[in-house]
């Protein structure tokens, strides 16, 4: 049971809380043990929230034992990546100048969630201010992917511990976020799903920037449904319904059946995996098969965004711009990976970054014109599965390796879109590997409905990554 209860998405655990089969202080008190056995480990969590949990856990037991549910995510634990504040804890941001910044005030995403009745337990590990797509942190350490327990492989970031977290079964639900594939790199090395919706349908208030003009907020969970569920809350829809983009198969077929998914040829398929590109391109025949139209279009946006990126980097310069007088005061106490990338933006001239705003709004402009008769796209999330961190970590690799994890899926970022990483199969080696869909702005609805649409087809991949549960 114990194992079971692990990877159980919110459906389950809330009908057990309902049916009183187990206790919101029981679930929370699995969870923290679960933890405190793994966490050596697998290094995921940063803070465990413990008092806070248990006293949310008990608000949560006195209201069921009365019969009042305030909804599907009353009582269920989360974790949440440690650049979003939560009232009287610390917000590190990952660096270790950060290590007594108290949060005043709670996020607003976490008074969506408290108001839900979910429990927070913890703060997870990430990249150090968001800046990397690996998951690497030098000073923290770089947590551990579930999925190899001889090689410490790369969990992807920069929202490394989330990920790590639903992944091994330490939290149900987590949220990251996403600036240029933060939320979706590590759902794919992890093997879970991760939702980056449309840049300003969530608040950022209450969170440390990267870039304030890609910087989203988004949920990482073991299911469609549960990300969709998750989006709703954070993002200010009614606490009290379950997820209501989930059609029935008569259903999807009446409002999706004429739907045009494509997938690119340019850009997303340079040095990537053959598993890799096999899972995905079956994955295209998976959706073929419910009917909807699938082909290959050419994106002449694609080779702008390509020539766009090799310019001069505006994240550096926001970058920069927010965390200089760190920078230039305590320089050596940054990430080395980190702080070289910032730097990038010290020297770059005002004409560069707003010469280089106005080409990005130009071709975002150009890609909704190419999208116009197109619904969603389909691609690899990253090029391939989760590399051994020894092979990364080094001067001569780590920088095009980070260049390559994000390529895939910064691109959505930069021209504005909302995408969704699900796993879409296992290499031979069993490493999960992650499938990108890819949709317009403000189009998660439908987003959601096509991808859980294809989870339902493809069915479960009846895995998890091999971990004892504790006693």
């Amino acid at each position: 049971m114990e194992n079971i209860l692990a990877y159980m998405g919110i459906d389950e655990l809330s009908s057990m809380l309902r049916r009183r089969e187990i206790s919101p202080v029981e679930l929370t008190a699995y969870y923290i043990n679960r933890i405190s056995e793994l966490n050596p480990r697998l290094n995921v969590f940063i803070e465990v929230a413990i008092d806070q949990a248990v006293a949310q856990a008990d608000s949560a037991e006195v209201l069921m034992a009365k019969g009042e549910f305030i909804g599907p995510l009353h009582g269920i634990p989360f974790a949440l990546k440690d650049l979003i504040d939560v009232k009287g804890l610390v917000t590190t941001g990952g660096s270790i100048l950060r290590r007594t910044e108290k949060a005043q005030t709670n996020a607003y995403i976490v008074d969506k969630l408290f108001q839900a009745g979910a429990v927070m337990i913890g703060k997870t590990h990430m990249v150090e201010f968001a800046f990397g797509g690996t998951g690497v942190n030098h000073h923290y350490g770089t947590p551990w992917n579930p999925w190899d327990s001889e090689i410490h492989r790369l969990p992807g970031g920069s929202s490394s511990g989330s990920a790590v977290a639903v992944a091994a079964g330490m939290s149900p639900i987590a949220i990251g976020s996403d600036t240029g594939g933060s939320v979706r790199i590590p759902a794919s090395f992890c093997g879970i799903v991760g939702l980056k919706p449309t840049f300003g349908t969530v608040s950022n208030q209450g969170i440390l920037p990267l870039d304030p003009t890609l910087d989203t907020l988004g949920p990482l969970a073991h299911s469609v449904a549960d990300c969709g569920l998750i989006y709703e809350t954070i993002s200010g829809s009614d606490i009290h319904r379950s997820a209501d983009f989930i059609l029935s198969a008569d259903r999807f077929n009446e409002e999706l059946k004429d739907l045009r998914v494509c997938l690119p040829r340019e850009y997303f398929w340079t040095d990537v995996d053959e598993e890799v590109e096999a899972a995905v391109r079956s994955s295209a025949q998976i959706l073929s098969d419910l009917n909807l139209w699938v082909d290959e279009i050419s994106l002449k946006c694609l080779e702008d965004l390509s020539a766009w990126r090799a310019g001069p980097s505006t994240t550096a310069v926001e970058s920069y711009f927010f965390h200089r007088e760190q920078l230039e005061r305590n320089f050596s106490k940054f990430d080395p990976i980190v702080s070289m990338r910032m730097l990038e933006g010290r020297n770059i001239s005002a004409v560069e970054f707003l010469g280089q705003r106005d080409k990005l709004k130009d071709i975002r402009a150009a890609a909704l014109r190419e999208l116009e008769l197109v619904d969603f796209l389909i691609t690899p999330t990253t090029p391939f599965p989760a590399l051994p961190l020894s092979e990364v970590d080094n001067d001569e690799m780590y920088h095009k390796i980070n260049g390559l994890c994000l390529r895939n899926t910064s691109a959505v970022n930069l021209l504005g879109l909302c995408a969704i990483s699900l796993p879409c199969g296992l290499t031979r080696g069993g490493l999960p590997i992650g499938l990108q869909l890819i949709g317009k702005p403000h189009d998660e609805k439908r987003l959601l409905q096509l991808a859980y649409a294809y989870e339902q087809s493809l069915g479960p991949l009846n895995s998890h990554p091999e971990l004892s549960a504790p006693h």
